[in-house]
Protein backbone atom coordinates (compact mmCIF):
# COMPACT_ATOMS: atom_id res chain seq x y z
CA UNK A 1 0.00 0.00 0.00
CA UNK A 2 1.35 3.41 -0.99
CA UNK A 3 0.71 6.21 1.48
CA UNK A 4 0.16 9.89 0.66
CA UNK A 5 0.42 12.25 3.61
CA UNK A 6 -1.30 15.61 3.08
CA UNK A 7 0.14 17.95 5.68
CA UNK A 8 0.48 21.57 6.68
CA UNK A 9 0.56 22.89 10.26
CA UNK A 10 -1.81 25.75 9.50
CA UNK A 11 -5.58 25.31 9.52
CA UNK A 12 -7.43 26.47 6.42
CA UNK A 13 -4.59 25.61 4.05
CA UNK A 14 -6.76 23.30 1.94
CA UNK A 15 -5.62 19.92 3.32
CA UNK A 16 -9.04 18.29 3.21
CA UNK A 17 -9.92 19.65 -0.23
CA UNK A 18 -6.64 18.30 -1.56
CA UNK A 19 -7.00 14.97 0.28
CA UNK A 20 -10.49 14.14 -0.97
CA UNK A 21 -9.61 15.08 -4.53
CA UNK A 22 -6.41 13.02 -4.46
CA UNK A 23 -8.48 10.07 -3.24
CA UNK A 24 -11.13 10.79 -5.86
CA UNK A 25 -8.56 10.84 -8.65
CA UNK A 26 -6.98 7.55 -7.60
CA UNK A 27 -10.39 5.87 -7.22
CA UNK A 28 -11.42 7.14 -10.66
CA UNK A 29 -8.39 5.27 -12.08
CA UNK A 30 -9.64 1.96 -10.70
CA UNK A 31 -7.29 1.95 -7.71
CA UNK A 32 -8.38 0.60 -4.32
CA UNK A 33 -8.26 3.68 -2.12
CA UNK A 34 -8.67 4.31 1.60
CA UNK A 35 -8.59 7.52 3.61
CA UNK A 36 -7.38 8.09 7.15
CA UNK A 37 -8.99 11.23 8.59
CA UNK A 38 -6.85 12.57 11.44
CA UNK A 39 -8.20 16.11 11.29
CA UNK A 40 -10.22 17.16 14.34
CA UNK A 41 -13.08 18.49 12.23
CA UNK A 42 -13.47 15.12 10.46
CA UNK A 43 -14.50 16.81 7.22
CA UNK A 44 -13.14 13.97 5.06
CA UNK A 45 -15.16 11.47 7.09
CA UNK A 46 -18.30 13.58 6.58
CA UNK A 47 -17.57 13.73 2.85
CA UNK A 48 -17.20 9.96 2.66
CA UNK A 49 -20.45 9.50 4.60
CA UNK A 50 -22.45 11.28 1.88
CA UNK A 51 -20.56 9.75 -1.05
CA UNK A 52 -22.89 7.77 -3.29
CA UNK A 53 -22.24 4.03 -3.54
CA UNK A 54 -22.39 4.28 -7.35
CA UNK A 55 -19.22 6.40 -7.39
CA UNK A 56 -15.73 4.82 -7.35
CA UNK A 57 -15.27 3.41 -3.86
CA UNK A 58 -13.12 5.06 -1.20
CA UNK A 59 -12.92 3.37 2.20
CA UNK A 60 -12.59 5.13 5.54
CA UNK A 61 -9.76 3.61 7.54
CA UNK A 62 -9.90 3.94 11.32
CA UNK A 63 -6.72 4.90 13.16
CA UNK A 64 -4.81 1.72 13.96
CA UNK A 65 -6.52 -0.38 11.29
CA UNK A 66 -4.54 -2.14 8.61
CA UNK A 67 -5.83 -1.57 5.12
CA UNK A 68 -5.77 -3.76 2.04
CA UNK A 69 -5.88 -0.88 -0.41
CA UNK A 70 -3.51 0.15 -3.17
CA UNK A 71 -3.35 3.70 -1.78
CA UNK A 72 -3.93 5.36 1.58
CA UNK A 73 -4.50 9.13 1.70
CA UNK A 74 -3.95 10.68 5.14
CA UNK A 75 -5.70 13.97 5.90
CA UNK A 76 -3.49 15.16 8.75
CA UNK A 77 -4.40 17.51 11.59
CA UNK A 78 -3.28 21.13 11.82
CA UNK A 79 -0.22 21.55 14.00
CA UNK A 80 1.42 18.26 13.02
CA UNK A 81 4.97 18.42 14.41
CA UNK A 82 7.59 16.68 16.53
CA UNK A 83 7.19 12.97 17.16
CA UNK A 84 3.77 12.87 15.47
CA UNK A 85 5.27 14.34 12.30
CA UNK A 86 8.18 11.91 12.49
CA UNK A 87 5.82 8.92 12.79
CA UNK A 88 3.67 10.15 9.93
CA UNK A 89 6.69 10.61 7.67
CA UNK A 90 7.85 7.06 8.33
CA UNK A 91 4.49 5.82 6.99
CA UNK A 92 4.44 8.04 3.93
CA UNK A 93 5.69 7.32 0.43
CA UNK A 94 4.74 10.82 -0.69
CA UNK A 95 4.10 14.05 1.22
CA UNK A 96 1.92 16.72 -0.35
CA UNK A 97 2.00 20.17 1.25
CA UNK A 98 -0.87 22.51 0.35
CA UNK A 99 0.00 26.19 0.82
CA UNK A 100 -2.38 29.11 0.31
CA UNK A 101 -0.71 32.21 -1.19
CA UNK A 102 -0.89 34.54 1.81
CA UNK A 103 1.91 35.98 3.92
CA UNK A 104 0.76 34.02 6.99
CA UNK A 105 0.41 30.72 5.14
CA UNK A 106 3.80 31.06 3.49
CA UNK A 107 5.47 31.85 6.84
CA UNK A 108 3.74 28.91 8.52
CA UNK A 109 4.78 26.73 5.59
CA UNK A 110 8.38 27.88 5.93
CA UNK A 111 8.66 26.57 9.47
CA UNK A 112 6.96 23.31 8.53
CA UNK A 113 9.15 22.74 5.49
CA UNK A 114 12.23 23.36 7.62
CA UNK A 115 11.00 20.59 9.90
CA UNK A 116 10.49 18.32 6.91
CA UNK A 117 14.02 18.93 5.72
CA UNK A 118 15.29 17.94 9.15
CA UNK A 119 13.80 14.48 8.74
CA UNK A 120 16.22 11.88 7.45
CA UNK A 121 13.63 10.32 5.15
CA UNK A 122 13.06 13.64 3.36
CA UNK A 123 16.77 14.33 2.89
CA UNK A 124 17.08 11.14 0.84
CA UNK A 125 15.27 12.70 -2.09
CA UNK A 126 13.26 15.79 -2.99
CA UNK A 127 10.84 13.61 -4.95
CA UNK A 128 9.39 12.63 -1.58
CA UNK A 129 7.78 16.05 -1.00
CA UNK A 130 5.63 18.18 -3.28
CA UNK A 131 3.94 21.56 -2.80
CA UNK A 132 0.54 22.55 -4.13
CA UNK A 133 -0.57 26.19 -4.28
CA UNK A 134 -4.20 26.33 -3.18
CA UNK A 135 -6.71 28.91 -4.40
CA UNK A 136 -4.02 30.66 -6.42
CA UNK A 137 -3.47 32.08 -9.87
CA UNK A 138 0.18 31.66 -10.85
CA UNK A 139 0.05 35.02 -12.72
CA UNK A 140 -0.77 37.05 -9.60
CA UNK A 141 1.71 38.63 -7.19
CA UNK A 142 0.77 36.03 -4.58
CA UNK A 143 1.41 33.23 -7.06
CA UNK A 144 4.80 34.65 -8.04
CA UNK A 145 5.75 35.14 -4.37
CA UNK A 146 4.86 31.52 -3.61
CA UNK A 147 6.98 30.32 -6.55
CA UNK A 148 9.96 32.41 -5.43
CA UNK A 149 9.70 31.16 -1.86
CA UNK A 150 9.50 27.53 -2.91
CA UNK A 151 12.46 27.96 -5.27
CA UNK A 152 14.50 28.98 -2.22
CA UNK A 153 13.34 25.78 -0.51
CA UNK A 154 14.42 23.77 -3.57
CA UNK A 155 10.96 22.23 -3.81
CA UNK A 156 8.69 22.49 -6.83
CA UNK A 157 5.17 23.86 -6.76
CA UNK A 158 3.69 21.03 -8.81
CA UNK A 159 0.22 22.49 -9.10
CA UNK A 160 -1.56 25.81 -8.75
CA UNK A 161 -5.21 25.02 -8.08
CA UNK A 162 -7.43 27.98 -8.82
CA UNK A 163 -10.20 29.24 -6.58
CA UNK A 164 -13.32 27.71 -8.14
CA UNK A 165 -16.74 26.60 -6.95
CA UNK A 166 -16.25 23.24 -8.69
CA UNK A 167 -14.42 21.90 -5.61
CA UNK A 168 -17.06 23.29 -3.24
CA UNK A 169 -20.05 22.04 -5.21
CA UNK A 170 -18.54 18.59 -5.74
CA UNK A 171 -17.83 18.22 -2.00
CA UNK A 172 -21.47 18.98 -1.16
CA UNK A 173 -22.39 15.85 -3.15
CA UNK A 174 -19.67 13.59 -1.78
CA UNK A 175 -17.82 13.90 -5.09
CA UNK A 176 -14.35 14.92 -6.16
CA UNK A 177 -13.40 16.96 -9.19
CA UNK A 178 -12.80 13.67 -10.99
CA UNK A 179 -16.39 12.51 -10.48
CA UNK A 180 -17.78 15.50 -12.39
CA UNK A 181 -18.40 15.62 -16.17
CA UNK A 182 -15.00 16.10 -17.77
CA UNK A 183 -16.15 18.88 -20.11
CA UNK A 184 -17.25 21.06 -17.18
CA UNK A 185 -13.98 20.78 -15.22
CA UNK A 186 -11.43 20.33 -18.00
CA UNK A 187 -9.54 23.50 -17.09
CA UNK A 188 -9.28 22.44 -13.45
CA UNK A 189 -8.17 18.89 -14.23
CA UNK A 190 -5.43 20.29 -16.46
CA UNK A 191 -3.96 21.99 -13.37
CA UNK A 192 -3.51 18.56 -11.77
CA UNK A 193 -1.37 17.10 -14.58
CA UNK A 194 2.10 17.61 -13.06
CA UNK A 195 0.91 16.50 -9.63
CA UNK A 196 -0.56 13.32 -11.11
CA UNK A 197 2.68 12.63 -13.00
CA UNK A 198 4.61 13.04 -9.74
CA UNK A 199 2.34 10.57 -7.95
CA UNK A 200 2.92 8.00 -10.68
CA UNK A 201 6.73 8.16 -10.45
Amino acid sequence: MRVILVANPKGGSGKTTLSINLAGYLASQGQRVAMLDLDRQKSASQWLAIRDATLPAIDLLRDGQKGGSDWLVIDSPAGLHGKNLERALKLAHKVVVPIAPSLFDIRAGQEFLAALHAEKSVRKGHDFVSVVGMRVDVRTRAGVTLEQFMAQQQLPVLAHLRNTQHYVNAAFEGKSLFDLPHHSVERDIEQWRDLIDWLDR
